[in-house]
């Protein structure tokens, strides 16, 4: 190796050993600068110095006398102060040829005499000096003074030590009042040594009153024993049972109150003995969530019954434990009417006032519990006489000829009531459940206001409209559904304006089937969803076909599925199916029935705007049956009103039903929306229906529902000589 490759490397050693000092260009410290003032004393010297030299640059840890931040290593008395383990002496720099030319020796502060003494680490590194100057010449320094001299500068390097050990107490420690996370360590004898910042915040205490204080300051007095025989034992060199392990535990704060901690312990040995540390977080918050959540598993957050997990666990522990329990489930009659007409809060406020009343007719061992909606259940454990069983659902019907004060309002609502019992109708709680939801339909089926027990017939229906679900399954499978379109005409010139269409099923077996023969099983399947959307894909797909083969544009009527209303993607997918086709948004008609705005009144209501803004029509089919009429008409941008069948019939026999149609077609035509009389099928019903304001028309007098061939030439004639409807006058 040659010379200058060992210079190089020495002076890459030296200079590694400098950065590990983490010290240049650090800021000034007063043990350094004490130091400095105490040699500039000692020596009588105007000027004294601590001075580090890197690669390029001599820096000023310490200054007395003088104040100087940095100089060109080149251009210092301390770079060949370095290069020995001696004092280095200058006794006129004006006259020594290394430093007649320096800057501070020609200029400010006019050095003349110079001393230094090199800082050399434990491995023989020098990274600096301590140094004394003056503007005076001075001819004489001594051994002694040399020796003293040194001594300073060992005492520099053993300050630069303590400091560069003192590094990573002073990161740790910033690092641990940084962190959210509250940090305590102990000695031996269960003192409190370290707190960080967090910490204090936490308890509530200032540095000085946790510091040096026992840990029972911040453990609840029950635990106390416990704990400090648990530090003894570690203390004595004993095991500890939490070392690693993260615990949660009960913590107190200054001012006494209690809180929940998670704690993380840890133990290790130092000069002291045994030394023990935690790290804590205040989990206030995720115990109340925890709790919340679990209040949420089992409570219905509207009434606070449980709800129907905690309902079907309790079940099934009674089961477990007797073999025997009566399930009683009950609805409310006439509940959506007082959501429709006095609002959700109404609604709910009733269902509370329910959630009192029930209760307390029972037992402390009878459960109640809501389902959800206006559906409520009661489990009466143990029991298998379907007396006991009966006369609970008689005492839920008793209950509800009391009218319900809530608020300002007098409710007067009746329920129904179906009840199942163990082991006779089912040996879980699954079938249980099951067999009294089975009695509740037949309930309401007969009119509602009546308890209903479980009969194995009524299963067998359930069992019935489960096969024909089975069957539509197939059927979509294999397409046999299909569409038919019925003409919608203007009563006053037979002008075919639009179509409706209708779903119809192609069965193999029973021929063409209407939708009343399976559009019920198909709406409580899980297939309602699909086949929504089909129709509404193939209306399109046809419509813009006969718009391609240059027939007049005519409006399409669709019918929704509840459940498309529910999906919540209905906008975008007519929007793609628009785009998709080609189709004017005007030649496209949504037609939905109030049992569909009824039963999810706000998602609809937001569904319907939202296609409206694309602007597509909405109208509201078989108007005058439900319960909703008045208000739906305010709330939905509707632009079409279909009066139903029911009121046409009899248009002409029954006075009460002309009178109300009348009243209909008025709302209708001073709300601004096209009347669409459904059922119409003689000329008599015709004609007095544009008397009382009617504008348009369906029925078997314009056409029947016919497939898409039929109806594409009906298209024909419309766009030849004129297609009017028959027997309307031209």
């Amino acid at each position: 190796m040659s010379e200058a490759d060992k210079m190089s490397l020495e002076e890459q050693g030296r200079l590694n050993a400098l950065e590990r000092y983490q010290i240049a260009e650090t800021p000034p410290e007063s043990r350094f600068d004490r130091i400095c003032r105490f040699a500039a004393d000692l020596f009588g010297t105007r000027m004294a110095f601590i001075t580090l030299i890197d690669a390029d640059k001599q820096w000023f840890k310490a200054c007395s006398g003088a104040q100087l931040e940095q100089t060109e290593r080149s251009a210092s008395f301390c770079d060949h102060t370095i290069r020995s383990e001696a004092v280095l002496v200058v006794a006129d720099a004006r006259q020594d040829q290394r430093f007649r030319q320096l800057p501070i020796v020609t200029g400010e502060p006019f050095i003349r005499f110079y001393a230094g003494a090199p800082l050399i680490t434990s491995d023989g590194h020098g990274i600096g000096a301590l140094c004394i100057a003056d503007p005076a010449i001075r001819t004489v320094f001594s051994e002694r003074e040399k020796k003293t001299l040194s001594g300073l500068a060992a005492l520099v390097m053993e300050h630069l030590e303590l400091r560069r050990e003192g590094i990573p107490l002073a990161t740790a420690t910033n690092f641990a009042n940084a962190t959210d996370l509250s940090i305590v360590t102990i000695n031996s004898s269960g003192r409190i040594e370290f707190v960080n910042s967090s910490a204090l915040a936490m308890f509530g205490y200032g540095l000085d009153e946790m510091v040096g204080n026992s840990l029972d300051i911040i453990v609840p007095e029950r635990f106390r024993a416990a704990h400090n025989a648990g530090l003894a034992r570690v203390a004595a060199g004993g095991p500890s049972t939490l070392k690693g392990k993260t615990v949660e535990i009960s913590a107190i704060r200054k001012d006494g109150s209690e809180f929940p901690i998670e704690m993380a312990l840890s133990n290790w040995a130092d000069q002291g003995g045994i030394a023990m540390g935690a790290i804590i977080k205040d989990i206030s918050d995720r115990r109340e969530r925890d709790s919340r959540l679990l209040r949420l598993a089992s409570q219905d957050t509207l009434t606070g019954l449980c709800n129907r997990h905690r309902f079907e666990a309790l079940l099934e522990e009674s089961l477990k434990q007797s073999g025997g329990a009566a399930v009683v489930l009950f609805d409310l009659d006439g509940f959506k009417d007082v959501n429709d007409r006095f609002g959700h809060a109404a609604g709910d406020a009733l269902l509370q006032a329910i959630g009192v009343r029930i209760p307390a007719l029972f037992e402390k061992q009878v459960t109640v519990s809501r389902f959800g909606g206006d559906e409520f259940a009661v489990l009466i454990p143990a029991v298998s006489d379907p007396l006991v069983a009966q006369k609970a659902a008689a005492t839920i019907l008793e209950a509800f000829k009391s009218p319900f004060q809530v608020a300002s309002n007098t409710f007067r609502i009746g329920a129904s009531v179906g009840f199942s019992l163990a082991p006779s109708h089912g040996s879980d709680a699954d079938e249980l459940i099951a067999s009294a939801d089975f009695a509740l339909y037949r309930a309401k089926q007969t009119g509602g206001r009546v308890y209903r027990m479980f009969e194995p017939a009524m299963r067998n229906e359930t069992l019935a409209r489960r096969s024909l679900q089975d069957q539509l399954f197939r059927a979509i499978i294999d397409g046999e559904l299909v569409l038919h379109y019925q003409p919608q005409v203007m009563i006053g010139t037979g002008e075919l304006f639009g179509v409706e269409a209708l779903i119809r099923w192609q069965h193999p077996e029973r021929g063409l089937l209407a939708p009343a023969a399976f559009l019920p099983a198909l709406e409580q399947s899980s297939r309602a969803l699909d086949v929504g959307f089909w129709v509404l894909d193939e209306a399109c797909r046809q419509l813009a076909a006969w718009i391609a083969q240059g027939h007049p544009p005519i409006k399409m009527g669709v019918n929704l599925f509840a459940a498309q209303v529910r999906a919540g993607d209905l906008p975008g997918v007519v929007n793609e199916l628009l785009r998709r086709y080609g189709i004017p948004p005007r030649l496209l008609e949504i037609e939905i029935t109030e049992t569909i705005a009824l039963n999810d009144d706000d998602q609809s209501l937001e569904t319907m705007q939202a296609l409206a803004q694309i602007g597509v029509g909405i109208a509201f089919d078989d108007f005058g049956t439900g319960y909703a009429s008045l208000s739906s008409l305010q709330r939905y941008p509707l632009t079409t009103l279909k009066i139903d069948r029911s009121f046409v019939r009899d248009l002409l026999s029954r006075p009460t039903d002309a009178a109300i149609t009348k009243a209909m077609v008025t709302l209708s035509n001073e709300l601004g929306l096209r009347t669409v009389a459904e059922g119409i099928e003689t000329l008599e019903q015709e004609q007095l229906l544009r008397k009382l304001g009617c504008v348009a028309g369906q029925g078997y007098r314009y056409g029947r529902p016919m497939p898409a061939q039929e109806m594409t030439q009906v298209l024909r004639r419309a766009r030849g000589a004129g297609w009017r409807a028959a027997g309307s006058k031209t």
